[in-house]
């Protein structure tokens, strides 16, 4: 329990990004705020971070002031005595709507965490799940001339069996799987997907047809559809986000991942031939397309048939529908595989146990 708790407990100065890689090493969503003897201060949850990024607050905050942002109903965080019964604690869950209860001695420590999904069994997520695997991977050569990117291996097994492993942890059981680049090896791996716990299905693209274009091979779904691109690892929570994009009513949630680009120079601003402000080597903060959607039935009447078609496509037809459209913040590991550079990380990240 020592060395678990080690990995939920931050303290008020720790900055917000180091806070969310803490959230995505304890795979809880929760990290817990304390002062130097271990009495809780507070919590800040996967949704408060995403939440914090959509509100543009800079990643290196400290998370003290992340607390003092809560409205004040929140900022006292709902606890239990070590020890509390299982039917106590999931009462409560319900009772205040939060699926984490800190646990603590007698003397007010953090001793800890029970959580809604160890104490009531997940059910099977009602969705079914699409990975785009049909890309060349040109910008990988030579190490796609003879495998389709999403079969490189990671360690010892292929990229894209870390996502129907992901997939069918989250409790979805039907999967699709776009292919176009070299299908058979992909199909002779995963077969009909019963020895990795689900059940797969193929979609060959005998032309490409883009990353939104494939969709419109497939029968329109009943239910919302998680949509993924093949060349991605990431630990993200596809039940956060599916309850997010009920919450907001979206046609099409995107998943977003914020990216900090910084200008190596001393940039100006200038009024005319004049200076007004230097900012020396500043960083700017973008959200970026993570290459994970949710998309509800209706976006197949968005989608033309037989014709090349991104996502990006159907996110201006959408937008311009004044269909809603939203963004989920990505605050657990992720990265999109583009570049030779982004492989190698993978790989190091496979090695030093991040994966």
């Amino acid at each position: 329990m020592k060395g678990e708790l080690s990995s939920l407990l931050v303290q008020p100065e720790t900055s917000i990004r180091n806070v969310m890689a803490s959230i995505d090493s304890n795979l809880q969503g929760i990290a817990l705020v304390v002062d130097d003897a271990h009495h809780l201060l507070g919590t800040i949850t996967d949704g408060d971070i995403r939440r914090a990024i959509l509100s543009g607050i800079s990643l290196d905050t400290p998370i003290r002031e992340l607390l003092a942002r809560k409205p004040p109903v929140y900022q006292l965080p709902v606890t239990a005595p070590i020890g509390s019964e299982r039917s106590v604690l999931l009462a409560l869950m319900r009772e205040r709507s939060v699926r984490q209860i800190p646990l603590l001695d007698s003397a007010g420590h953090v001793a800890g965490l029970a959580t809604f999904d160890e104490l009531l069994p997940r059910e099977p997520l009602a969705l079914q799940a699409v990975i785009m695997a049909g890309g060349f991977g040109t910008r990988l050569r030579p190490l796609t001339d003879d495998l389709p990117k999403p079969m490189l291996p990671v360690g010892d097994k292929p990229l894209l069996e870390y996502t129907i492993e992901q997939l069918e942890r989250a409790g979805i059981q039907q999967v699709y799987i776009t292919t176009h680049y070299q299908p058979e090896k992909i199909i002779e791996h995963f077969g009909d997907g019963e020895a990795f716990g689900v059940d797969i299905n193929y979609v060959t693209e005998d032309q490409p047809l883009g990353t939104a274009g494939a969709l419109g091979l497939m029968q329109r779904p009943v239910e919302p559809l998680l949509v993924m691109n093949g060349d991605i690892l990431t630990r993200m929570d596809f039940r956060a986000m599916l309850s997010f994009h009920r919450k907001h009513q979206a046609t099409l949630t995107v998943g977003v991942r914020q990216y900090d680009l910084q200008i190596p120079y001393g940039v100006l601003e200038c009024n005319g031939f004049y200076i007004q402000k230097l900012h020396e080597k500043p960083t700017y903060q973008f959200l970026v397309n993570a290459g994970i959607y949710l998309l509800e039935p209706l976006v197949y009447d968005y989608i033309p048939a037989q014709r090349h078609f991104d996502m990006t496509d159907l996110i201006e037809r959408l937008i311009a529908a004044q269909q809603v459209v939203a963004s989920f913040p990505i605050v657990e590991y992720w990265v999109d595989i583009g570049q030779p550079v982004d492989y190698d990380k993978v790989q190091e990240d496979k090695r030093n146990g991040k994966i």
